[in-house]
């Protein structure tokens, strides 16, 4: 190992004639406290205020703890070990942790400095076995971290990720506030269960009377424009996390559609598709922009019949307790919602107006979640570049 011009490339001017960092070992940085970690099978567990930790986090709450102090957790199995997967993490006050993670308290490096090195780096050189794989202890102590010459400058780094941290997770808590206020505001403004109004109307259409009820069965038009002559080339499949995503990117780079795309349906903004035995777990994208694609017969696909219904309502129809409560599942390896079943489902609908001055509320409330996601995405980029800034490379 060479340890020449061990430098970070971005360093704070307090620091730069501190000279280059030195390189040590977890177990010469850190206490390791694995023989104090316990398991508990689940049904041993009893439920109470202390959190229980795996190789990944919290699993469970229990009514005993093992540690009351600040110690950084690592995943030893079961766990994600790519840079940036947050395998290691800080935990503090009471709590418990099984056999999954290893236990290190540092007290050779700041545990914030520590946490992050080992989070920014890729730990798949250091796992072995495949049944499951495992980081081991012994590979845990081969693992060299970079450390500065000087503990201000150590805390330097820290207080600087950490505050970066804390801005993160601020705005994390303002997404979540706006996601609950969505929540809320869709009960709300849809009927529940055996009711013809919401109990939140706006003041314009609090005397336009009882909402209809229909099936979706008639207020869909289901899809059956196939790409008979190949004309349409981009495949996208249905993410549970993007809607509609190229199949290259959803599949990364890999394209697993057939090369006979005759068979696969054509979609167009306005339409709506859903893999019907992954529905459940929010399997169900709406086409957004104009660019015309097709995806696999796998899945079922369809529009509004706009004179009836407006295509965003009928999206956060999709999303409310109201639509999910009524699905009629066929069993098998997984539940499966086919088209007959679910347009058995009925939904109410006020008027078109209505039904639009509801979607442009949700609507509005959506783009705010965007924008609060996407400035979550930018700070965490922010960090990544930060983190390969504030650590010197250590070349094998």
């Amino acid at each position: 190992m060479s340890e020449k011009n061990l430098i970070p490339e971005l360093r704070f001017p307090a620091f730069e004639k501190d000279g280059e960092w030195t390189v040590s070992s977890i177990d010469k940085l850190c206490d390791i406290l694995n023989n104090i970690r316990k398991p508990v099978t689940s049904t041993n567990r009893t439920a109470g205020p202390y959190p229980y930790y795996g190789a990944s986090g919290i699993i469970d709450f229990i009514d005993k703890f093992l540690f009351d102090e600040r110690l950084l957790l690592i995943g030893e199995d079961g766990a994600k070990w790519g840079a940036y997967d947050n395998t290691a993490f800080l935990v503090e006050g009471k709590y418990w942790v099984n056999n999954h993670a290893h236990v290190l308290k540092p007290i050779g490096i700041d545990e914030k400095l520590l946490e992050s090195y080992l989070v920014k780096l890729d730990l798949n050189p250091y796992i072995t076995g495949a049944a499951p794989p495992k980081l081991t202890l012994r590979k845990l102590k081969e693992i060299p971290v970079p450390v500065p010459s000087t503990p201000e400058e150590q805390q330097k780094i820290a207080s600087c990720l950490s505050s970066l941290d804390e801005l993160i997770a601020a705005h994390k808590d303002k997404l979540d506030a706006l996601k609950d206020h969505k929540k809320g505001l869709m009960q709300n403004l849809f009927p529940q269960d055996g009711e013809k109004v919401p109990k939140l109307r706006f003041k314009e259409f609090k005397d336009s009377g009882e909402w209809d009820v229909k099936t979706l069965g008639e207020v869909l038009i289901k899809n059956s424009k196939k790409n008979k002559n190949q004309k349409y080339s981009q495949v996208e499949s249905v993410s549970n996390k993007f809607g509609f995503i190229k199949q290259d990117e959803y599949f990364k780079n890999r394209r697993v559609a057939s090369k006979d795309t005759s068979n696969y349906y054509v979609i167009k903004k306005g339409y709506f598709a859903y893999n019907p035995s992954r529905i459940d777990v929010g399997s169900l994208a709406y086409k957004h922009n104009d660019e015309i694609s097709i995806i696999s017969p796998l899945y079922v696909s369809f529009k509004a019949n706009n004179e009836l219904i407006n295509d965003y309502f009928l999206l956060s129809f999709f999303n409310s307790v109201t639509f999910t409560k009524q699905m009629i599942f066929e069993g098998g390896v997984r539940n499966t919602l086919n088209y007959d079943n679910l347009i058995q489902s009925k939904i109410p609908i006020p008027t078109i107006q209505e039904q639009q001055r509801i979607a442009s509320c949700l609507s509005a409330l959506d783009e705010l979640i965007t924008a609060q996601q996407e400035k979550i995405d930018e700070l965490q980029q922010h960090k990544k570049g930060l983190m390969q800034g504030l650590f010197p490379k250590i070349n094998d």
